[in-house]
C-alpha cells in the first residue's frame, strides 16, 4: 500500500489539469455554436442587404449624398453604411458591410476598422454604462467624437496607395463585384463567395477565442493578469484595483464588464465616479482580444488598431481627470 502513493499522486495533478482542459473545451463548443448561429443571423442578412442596395443603385445615391462628409475622412460614401452597421448592430456586421463594398482598399478598412471599434454596439453598451453610473450622452458623444477624431487622424498620416484589402478579395475573385448593372444572378453568386470565405473565418476565429477565454476562466488566469497589469492602471488614470476590471472587458467584452462593475459598486467596492471614470477607459479601448483579431481575420493589421485605442484611452481618462480637478464643485457622476 506505502508503495502505490508514489506511482498514483505525480499523475494527480495531470488527472485534474486534463479534466479542466475537457471542460473548459465542452464549454467552449457549446458556447461557440450559440456564438456562430447569432453572429450568422446578423453577419449574413447585413452583407445581403448590402450588396443588394450597392446593386440596385441605391448605395450610389446615398454616396453621393454623403460623400462630402465621409470625404473629410478620407473615405468614399458608401462607408457610412459600414459605419451606421458597427453604431448599431457589431463589428461582425460593420466587418460583413465593408466586405460587400468594391470602393473600400487596405487604407480605407484601416480607416473604417479604428472608427468602427471606437464606436461599436453604440445602443447595449451605452445602455450598460448607464447602468453603472455614466450620462448616456455623454458617451454616445465621447464614442462618436472620438470615432471621428481617429478617422480624421488616420486620414493625415496613413499613406495613399496602401494596397488592397485582404477582406475584398473574394469579392475581385468572384468576377461580381455588388455594383449597379451586373446581373442579379451575377451578384447574388459573388455575394454567395464572398459572405462564404467571411463566416468560415469568423466561424474558425469565434472557436478559437471562445477556447481560449474558458481556458483563461477555468485556470483563473484572469486575477493572475490582473496582478501583473495592476501597475499600468496608474498610466491608464485609473486605480490599481481596476485591473481586474480592465483584464475582464478586454477578454471577454464590456457586456461581461458591466455586470462586475455593478456588482462592485453594490458592495461598495467602487463608487460610482470611479466606474464612470473607468467607463471613459472602456467607452474607447475594451475587447482587444476579440475585436482586434476579428479585423485581423480579415488582414488589418493587430498593432495599427490596438495601440492608437489604447492612448486614445489613456487621453480621454486623463483629460476627464483634469476636468474634474477643474470644475470639482460643480461635478456630478453622469450629468457634467
Amino acid at each position: 500500500m506505502t508503495g502505490a502513493r508514489p506511482e498514483t499522486s505525480p499523475h494527480l495533478p495531470h488527472e485534474a489539469v486534463s479534466s479542466r482542459i475537457v471542460r473548459a473545451l465542452k464549454g467552449a463548443s457549446k458556447t461557440s455554436v450559440a456564438t456562430i448561429w447569432f453572429l450568422a443571423r446578423i453577419m449574413i442578412p447585413v452583407s445581403f442587404a448590402v450588396s443588394l442596395l450597392a446593386w440596385s443603385g441605391a448605395l450610389r445615391a446615398a454616396s453621393a449624398f454623403l460623400k462630402p462628409v465621409m470625404g473629410i475622412l478620407g473615405l468614399p460614401g458608401d462607408a457610412a453604411v459600414v459605419l451606421m452597421s458597427a453604431v448599431f448592430l457589431s463589428n461582425y456586421s460593420a466587418i460583413a458591410a465593408m466586405n460587400a463594398l468594391s470602393s473600400v482598399g487596405l487604407r480605407e478598412a484601416l480607416i473604417l476598422a479604428i472608427m468602427c471599434l471606437t464606436a461599436h454596439n453604440m445602443i447595449v453598451e451605452t445602455a450598460l454604462m448607464r447602468k453603472t453610473g455614466s450620462s448616456a450622452a455623454k458617451m454616445v458623444s465621447l464614442r462618436l467624437g472620438a470615432a471621428f477624431v481617429m478617422g480624421w487622424i488616420f486620414n493625415l498620416v496613413l499613406p495613399a496607395g496602401m494596397g488592397a484589402y485582404a477582406g475584398s478579395a473574394s469579392v475581385a475573385a468572384a468576377g461580381a463585384a455588388p455594383v449597379a448593372g451586373v446581373a442579379i444572378g451575377d451578384m447574388l453568386r459573388g455575394w454567395a463567395i464572398s459572405t462564404t470565405s467571411l463566416v468560415g473565418k469568423i466561424v474558425i476565429l469565434v472557436i478559437c477565442i471562445m477556447i481560449v477565454q474558458r481556458l483563461l476562466q477555468e485556470f483563473r488566469v484572469a486575477e493572475y493578469l490582473s496582478r501583473l497589469f495592476a501597475p499600468l492602471m496608474k498610466v491608464f488614470g485609473l486605480r490599481e484595483s481596476s485591473s481586474f476590471l480592465w483584464v475582464i472587458i478586454n477578454l471577454v467584452g464590456y457586456a461581461y464588464g458591466a455586470g462586475v462593475i455593478r456588482e462592485e459598486i453594490e458592495r461598495g467596492g467602487m463608487t460610482k465616479s470611479e466606474a464612470d471614470l473607468f467607463n471613459h477607459h472602456a467607452a474607447t479601448c475594451h475587447s482587444l482580444l476579440e475585436d482586434s483579431f476579428l479585423y485581423f481575420a480579415v488582414g488589418i493589421p493587430v498593432l495599427m488598431i490596438t495601440i492608437p485605442r489604447i492612448l486614445l484611452a489613456i487621453v480621454v481618462v486623463w483629460s476627464e481627470r483634469a476636468r474634474r480637478n477643474l470644475f470639482r464643485a460643480s461635478f456630478r457622476v453622469g450629468t457634467h
